[in-house]
C-alpha cells in the first residue's frame, strides 16, 4: 500500500525544468572577465581620483579638490616637452630600426643556406627573452663602460680617445639598447611570415628573369605588409612605456636628454613624491597611448582591406 502511494506522488510530481543556458561561453568566462575588469577598473579610478587633488605624499595633510590644476601644471612642467620629443625619437626610431633590419636580416636568413642556420636563428631571437633591467646593465657594463667597455678597447685600439657613451649620446644609447631588446620580435615575426610565402611563385618569377632584387621588391615585401603592421602596432604600445633602459642606464640625464614620458611620471610619483601630479600625466600618457593605437588598428585594417 505504502508502494502504490509512494508511486502515484512520484507520478503526479511535476517534471522538472533543466535550465538551458543560450551561450555558455560567456557564462564560463564571466568570472575572469570581471575579474579583469575590476583589477582595470579600479586603478583607473583611483588614479582619475588623485589627479583632481593635490597629493603629495610630503604633505599628508593638505589633500584639496584642485579640479584640471595637476593636468595643467604637468604640460606646462619643464621636462614635459623634452620628455614627449625624446619620447618620439625613441619610438620612432626603434620602429625604423626593427622594421628595416628585420626584413634583412629575415630576408637573408630565409635566402641562405649554411650550416648551423638554426643555431643563429636562436641566437638572435634570444635577446627578446633577457629582461629588461639585465639586458642594459649588460650594454651600460660590458659595451659602453667608457673604461673597461668593449667599445672603449676598440677605441684604445685605434688610439681613439674612450667615449662615454651614457653622458654624451644618453639618448642615442638608449635607442641602441631598447633596439637591441625590439629587433628580434621582429625578425621572430618576419621569419615566420616569409616561410609561409608560396615558393612556386619565386620560381616562376625566376624563370620569367627577375633578380633576387626583382623577387623581393615584388614579391617578399608585399607578403610581409601584413606583419609588418602588426609589428608595428605592437612594439609602439610596449615602446611608449620604457622605462627600466632608462632607470638603469642613464636616470633620464643629463638634465632631461633621454627622458620620455614614463620617466618623467616616475620621477614625479617616487622622487617628489607628487602623486597628484603623476596621476595627471599617468592619464595623458593612457590618452597618448590610446590615440596611437587607435590610429595603428586603423591603419593595420586599412591595410588588410585593400590587401583582401
Amino acid at each position: 500500500m505504502n508502494t502504490s502511494t509512494a508511486k502515484a506522488h512520484l507520478d503526479l510530481a511535476p517534471p522538472q525544468r533543466k535550465i538551458r543556458v543560450r551561450n555558455p561561453g560567456w557564462f564560463l568566462v564571466s568570472p575572469s572577465v570581471a575579474l579583469l575588469l575590476l583589477w582595470m577598473i579600479v586603478p583607473l579610478g583611483m588614479t582619475v581620483y588623485f589627479s583632481m587633488i593635490r597629493y603629495n605624499l610630503l604633505y599628508p595633510g593638505e589633500n584639496q579638490f584642485v579640479g584640471l590644476e595637476n593636468f595643467t601644471y604637468f604640460l606646462s612642467d619643464s621636462g614635459f616637452m623634452p620628455g614627449a620629443t625624446n619620447t618620439l625619437l625613441l619610438v620612432g626610431s626603434v620602429l625604423l630600426i626593427s622594421v628595416v633590419c628585420g626584413v634583412l636580416i629575415s630576408a637573408l636568413l630565409e635566402a641562405s643556406e649554411f650550416l648551423g642556420r638554426g643555431i643563429v636563428r636562436v641566437m638572435l631571437i634570444s635577446p627578446f627573452f633577457i629582461m629588461p633591467t639585465v639586458g642594459a646593465l649588460i650594454w651600460k657594463n660590458l659595451i659602453f663602460h667608457p673604461v673597461s667597455g668593449i667599445l672603449a678597447y676598440v677605441w684604445k685600439l685605434f688610439g681613439a680617445q674612450p667615449v662615454d657613451w651614457l653622458a654624451h649620446y644618453p639618448l642615442l644609447s638608449v635607442i641602441i639598447i631598447v633596439s637591441w631588446q625590439w629587433l628580434p620580435f621582429a625578425i621572430l615575426i618576419l621569419m615566420t611570415a616569409m616561410q609561409s610565402l608560396d615558393q612556386e611563385q619565386k620560381e616562376a618569377a625566376r624563370l620569367d628573369g627577375a633578380g633576387p632584387i626583382a623577387i623581393f621588391w615584388h614579391l617578399t615585401l608585399p607578403h610581409l605588409a601584413r606583419p609588418i603592421a602588426v609589428v608595428v602596432m605592437i612594439e609602439t604600445i610596449f615602446l611608449l612605456s620604457v622605462f627600466a633602459e632608462i632607470f638603469t642606464t642613464t636616470n633620464g640625464g643629463p638634465g632631461y636628454a633621454s627622458t620620455n614620458l614614463a620617466y618623467l611620471i616616475y620621477n614625479q610619483a617616487l622622487v617628489q613624491f607628487d602623486v597628484g601630479m603623476a596621476s595627471a600625466g599617468g592619464l595623458i600618457a593612457v590618452v597618448i597611448a590610446n590615440i596611437a593605437a587607435i590610429i595603428l588598428v586603423r591603419m593595420i585594417g586599412k591595410n588588410l582591406t585593400d590587401k583582401a
